[in-house]
């Protein structure tokens, strides 16, 4: 069995490992270590969220840096606000016995003057995001032409998040000679080619197979009608009395959505997206890490950086857009050793996407049926009867023990106990006597069944206007002020789509397209003729497309015709809140 000892480490930081009770090296620094101490290459190691890499990078870095000189020689790049903290904070316990070490997290948020001065006093290593870094370079405020080593932590998320022109611009301010040693959990072309642009002749480790996911985690779904999406989400809740979760939704308004109704619905939830001040993420955070919130509601970009060990159980409560963002989803359980369950709460239209995420994870999902209200009760009752067993008794109560007794001395043993757990089995019985069955059965469709009083229309919006099927249904349903279930058969073609609506919203369909601009220039909404065969239509449509801004005038007059209404002309635009009544403030 490995030790670090035998890594090659120094006394420095063994102590300091010892200090923080590692026993032995995970596979990552296992490989990572011998490899970054004893030769002067460039990395580029593939390996799951929590599994140690911030070790793998920190401790060769630690080492090899001079920290009796004030030059700023190691850069860390990370995506997030609270990786780059993280990072910093562990850098400084693993280094808290070199003498002299100075790490400096830089980030935004937080006060450029002061991050400033603290590079000033002389840093050896600087951990930052890229838009402060940059910003801070275009100042002149830090020098990082003499770095020896720069790392890119999580280098598929700092991409994902749009950082690629940022880092190339950083990285062009270092010197050419330098190592560079690239982690990343996944490996898109996006990363093989920052690889290989800035790297030569890299040195490559895969801790299991690329983008796959790791064995600590076993994944299951739910398929529910898209309506049931959040009674299943309190079923899993509630089917699991000790949850510590992330829920992941897709935008930021339905992140907020759903942990205000989790809120009012009595769980310990708190949101955690974009539209939050700094100081809200930090407060979330921290009721987080503390376990005051059961249930963190995220999306992807906002959850990036989260770092706590013990969430048992991550949910889906959509899927991602892109599939490989399920990686990193279900990588914030089952870290440390110890193992988590990635739940995915899909409709009949996203069954084929579990199937693409297991091409890419190498795993299998476990078909699950959603709990019934009994099978809760049950759960919740024996929950509460093993922590009554295992909680210790505290002997204060004893002074009140004559009074009780007084109050159950006509009580037999038995029905005292029914007494008691009915307090909290009656709570549930009473909530899920009567709730039906939400599981729905499988669907080989590309999307939801048609429907037989639907009507379908043809929109000259696709996928050259960065649209794929399910982004549109979300636009659809948003300017429209539609349901779930309102918008379904979604086909995009490149520069055309089909959709399908009930034939009751028809007219609103259409009236709402009749003067209707998306990045400048108008939406185009038909009913599609020939509703029963796509491909023939599409065929059709792709000759004629071009002729439709022609026709623009002569289209909306006609649309106006089939309504059987006319409207005064509203001003819309691609402002979908601005469209759309304020919600009320709570």
């Amino acid at each position: 069995m490995s030790t670090f000892q035998n890594l090659g480490l120094n006394d420095d930081l063994l102590q300091a490992i010892n200090d923080l009770g590692f026993s032995t090296p995970s596979e990552v620094q296992e490989k990572a270590i011998p490899v970054l101490l004893h030769a002067d290459t460039d990395l580029v190691a593939l390996a799951q969220t929590g599994t140690g890499k911030t070790a793998a990078f920190g401790f060769p870095m630690l080492q090899k840096i001079n920290v009796d000189s004030r030059t700023t020689q190691g850069l860390i790049l990370s995506p997030t606000r609270e990786l780059c903290l993280q990072i910093t904070n562990e850098m400084k316990l693993y280094g808290k016995y070199c003498k002299g070490l100075n790490v400096v997290a830089i980030y935004g948020g937080a006060s450029i003057t002061e991050q400033a001065r603290d590079v000033k006093r002389g840093a050896q290593i600087i951990v930052a995001t890229p838009g402060r870094m940059k910003d801070m370079i275009s100042r002149n405020l830090v020098d990082i032409s003499k770095i020896e080593y720069s790392v890119l932590d999580e280098a598929d998320e700092m991409l994902n998040m749009g950082f690629k022109e940022d880092i190339t611009d950083i990285l062009s301010h270092t010197p050419k000679d330098k190592n560079t040693w690239l982690f990343s959990a996944t490996m898109p072309s996006e990363v093989a080619s920052i690889a290989k642009h800035f790297m030569h002749q890299p040195q490559e480790i895969t801790v299991g197979n690329k983008n796959e996911s790791t064995n600590q985690v076993s994944h299951e779904y739910y398929l529910v009608n898209s309506r049931d999406r959040y009674l299943t989400l309190k079923r899993l809740a509630d089917a699991n009395p000790d949850i510590f979760s992330v829920v992941f939704c897709r935008t930021k308004r339905d992140t907020q959505k759903v942990a205000e109704k989790l809120i009012e619905d009595g769980y310990n939830a708190g949101a955690l997206h974009g539209d939050l001040s700094q100081n809200q993420r930090d407060l979330v955070m921290k009721a987080f890490r503390n376990n005051q919130i059961q249930m963190l509601v995220a999306t992807d970009v906002a959850a990036r950086g989260i770092d706590v060990e013990d969430i048992t159980h991550v949910i889906n409560y959509q899927l991602p857009d892109e599939i490989e963002t399920y990686t990193h989803r279900s990588g914030r359980t089952g870290r440390a050793g110890k193992t988590g369950v990635s739940m995915v709460i899909v409709s009949k239209s996203e069954v084929r996407k579990i199937k693409s995420i297991e091409r890419i994870i190498k795993k299998q999902f476990e078909r699950k049926t959603i709990p019934n209200g009994m099978e809760i009760c049950e759960v919740q009752l024996m929950s509460l009867a093993n922590k009554v067993h295992n909680t210790e008794v505290n002997h204060d109560i004893d002074n009140y023990l004559g009074k009780i007794n007084t109050l159950f001395s006509d009580t037999t043993k038995d029905e005292l106990i029914k007494k008691f757990f009915s307090v909290e089995f009656t709570r549930f019985y009473n909530y899920y006597q009567k709730t039906p069955d939400l599981n729905t059965i499988e669907s080989s469709g590309s999307d939801d069944k048609d429907r037989g009083d639907s009507t379908r229309y043809f929109i000259n919006v696709g996928k050259k206007d960065g649209f794929d099927w399910m982004s549109l249904k979300d636009f659809l349903r948003e300017i429209l002020e539609l349901g779930k279930e309102d918008v379904f058969k979604v086909e995009t073609k490149d520069s055309f789509s089909f959709f399908n609506t009930e034939n009751a919203v028809k007219d609103k369909v259409l009236n709402f397209f009749t003067d209707f601009k998306y990045n400048g220039r108008f939406v185009n909404v038909e009913v599609s003729e020939n509703r029963g065969n796509s491909k023939r239509r599409d065929r059709k449509r792709n000759g004629s497309n071009r002729n439709f801004k022609q026709n623009d005038s002569k289209n909306r007059t006609e649309r106006r015709s089939t309504s059987g209404k006319s409207k005064p002309r509203r001003s819309k635009s691609n402002d979908f809140a601005a469209s759309r009544p304020r919600r009320s403030r709570r």
